[in-house]
């Protein structure tokens, strides 16, 4: 389910469910998810009819759904416990539809838009390739023309629902290190975003506070009035 209705709010999820084996990003490792202590082994701890299920994970923080901050980039960045909650919760929307024949994403594509002081979130409908082997080529990514727009513009937070939000065929990621420098923190491989409206929404993505570390999974939703 990725619509959730109450008190008069819709929450809408827009990320990715973690599953044991599946490939987010070329050539990393895949997460283990098993137990650590299962319902039938935990028995004995308890009273007759009491169990619990403690789960253990193994994984490339680059899994899933997640945020990307500073410290991903910059050695001296702020990491996941650094970065402030406000610039990754109860931010104003804004979605930015790019045509699926568009690969790279410039400037035009942002301008006229209300993106000041908001989360970007770029809907290139390439999710519709997760976990097969098209999403890890000739995917939609921003290009640095763009990424500088973006910051120029004041926006707070920009996500994206394809393999990478730079082109990954040479060596530079000019998106990634012009957003991060200025602690505009990056969402990639995001989903379902048509469900969003393009504007008039909250967007959270929060990550837990690792130290040590600059980009970790996350629950990703918007929150819609009415």
């Amino acid at each position: 389910m990725t619509k959730f209705t109450q008190n008069g709010q819709t929450l809408i999820d827009v990320s990715h469910v973690i599953e044991d084996g599946m490939i987010t990003y070329k050539g990393f490792p895949a997460p283990i998810i098993c137990d650590y202590l299962n319902r039938e082994d935990s028995k004995s701890h308890y009273q007759q009819g009491t169990s619990f299920q403690i789960g253990a994970i193994t994984m490339s923080s680059n899994t899933g759904t997640y945020v990307d901050v500073p410290f991903h980039r910059y050695e001296d960045g702020k990491d996941l416990s650094e970065i402030a909650l406000s610039s990754l919760a109860n931010l104003d929307g804004i979605k930015i539809i790019i045509d699926q024949d568009i690969k790279e994403i410039g400037v035009e594509h942002f301008k006229g838009k209300d993106i000041g002081q908001k989360a970007v979130l770029i809907e290139t409908n390439w999710s519709r390739h997760w976990r097969t082997d098209p999403y890890f080529e000739n995917y939609p990514y921003v290009n640095e023309e763009a990424a500088q727009y973006l910051l120029d513009q004041g926006v707070l937070f920009v996500g994206i629902d394809s393999y990478n939000i730079d082109n990954t065929t040479g060596d530079t990621r000019p998106c990634h290190s012009i957003l991060l420098h200025n602690e505009i923190p990056i969402c990639e491989h995001m989903t379902g975003l048509s469900n969003l409206p393009e504007d008039n929404f909250k967007f959270f993505a929060v990550p837990v506070k690792v130290k040590g570390m600059g980009t970790f999974p996350v629950r990703a939703f918007g929150i819609v009035e009415g």
